[in-house]
């Protein structure tokens, strides 16, 4: 792919290190302004070496606040942090609503840590496209951590593990209704549980349910790696494949750690633990087959989004969608009839790709 020459300054400014070009890279693959596809493109080449770390949970769990200390603890071991704070979209706008991140103050004036809202855009997952591209850019930056903090909607939040390496879900003390939630869905997705604010009345009781549930996952192949089941509860196709796709995993089973985020306390623990879990993916081949999986539905999406926009497109050609929809309406048609009217020139030109494609194969 080929970009013009203000991308290209652009993506040369990003690869030198510049967080402004990082923050305008970024804007533009959110606005889904034009030639984005040809820079996210560019991105490829150069990413690879960031681990990516997901943070999830209910809202009020402390979420924004073990990030800040989370970040504070990475540069304090020399390592550059790139934050992804998924906020709610603003009906009007679709624009990030809340923007809080006054929870992140204790890094605030430092460069190596980069802060970015972005919105989740409608999202059922919680997580737009526009994230996962958002990512790519901080990677190939040369951020050595990449943290994306989620909205916390409960079993939606699924979405994050097609985007994260390791996925942490917060659980907040001396809540038997969040346990349930967990039972809900949103357990498969978890390599770590992370029980923050445990200086709380109700901490050592939702850690031992948490112990339980582990427990009772590992004998039910719920828990222990790979993030199985998700393919059945995100919706995603072949989402699943990571572990084999038979609810086997990859032989991890998820520590529980307890925090203090206001305070720091337990976020050193928690720091070896998500590299525990990287070695492992490493070790275990898992990380390999993640990335893999991870690619392929990417490839998913685009495919998706642009056959969506050449039907939109034929569908305008066809007087648009009311039209169509009124001439349902008076009997003249039906809407399969309709649907594959409107497919078919697609079916003809990838045939017809089909075909040239043959036809070079056999040429050469």
């Amino acid at each position: 792919m080929s970009m013009d020459s203000d991308d290209e300054s652009l993506l040369e400014a990003l690869l030198a290190g510049e967080h402004r070009a990082l923050a305008r890279v970024i804007s533009k693959i959110e606005n889904r302004s034009p030639g984005y596809r040809n820079l996210v493109s560019e991105l490829y080449a150069h990413t690879g070496d960031a681990d990516v770390i997901g943070i999830t949970g209910s809202p009020g769990a402390g979420k924004s606040t073990l990030v800040d200390k989370l970040a504070e603890a990475y540069r304090n071991r020399g390592e550059t942090v790139g934050i992804i704070a998924i906020d709610p979209s603003s009906p009007f706008t679709g624009g990030a609503v809340l923007g809080d991140r006054i929870r992140m103050a204790s890094t605030v004036g430092d460069m190596d840590v980069f802060v970015r809202s972005m919105s989740a855009r409608g999202t059922l997952g919680g997580l737009s496209t526009a994230t996962a591209d958002a990512v790519k850019a901080m990677d190939a930056f040369g951020k050595d951590k990449i943290i994306i903090e989620t909205v916390g909607a409960g079993q939606n939040e699924i979405d994050i593990v097609r985007t994260a390496d390791s996925v942490a879900v917060l659980v907040p003390p001396g809540s038997g209704d969040d346990i349930q939630t967990l039972k809900a869905g949103i357990l498969e997705i978890a390599d770590i549980f992370v029980v923050n604010k445990a200086d709380r009345d109700g901490a050592d009781r939702t850690v031992q349910e948490l112990r339980e549930m582990v427990h009772l996952g590992e004998e039910s192949g719920i828990t222990g790696g790979g993030h199985h089941g998700v393919d059945a509860t995100s919706g995603g196709d072949d989402w699943g494949e990571a572990d084999g796709g038979d609810g086997s995993g990859d032989g991890w089973t998820p520590p529980i750690v307890e925090t203090i985020a206001t305070s720091g306390t337990g976020v050193d623990e928690f720091i070896d633990q998500l590299a525990t879990h990287r070695a492992h993916l490493v070790d275990s081949g898992a990380l390999a087959e993640k990335v893999r999986t991870r690619y392929a539905e990417e490839i998913r999406t685009l495919l998706r989004e642009d056959v969506h926009a050449m039907l939109e497109a034929e569908l305008a050609e066809r007087g648009g969608i009311d039209d169509l929809a009124e001439a349902v309406r008076q009997g003249e048609t039906d809407p399969y009839s309709l649907a594959t009217d409107v497919l078919e020139p697609v079916e003809d030109c990838l045939e017809d790709i089909e075909t040239e494609t043959g036809a070079v194969s056999k040429t050469e």
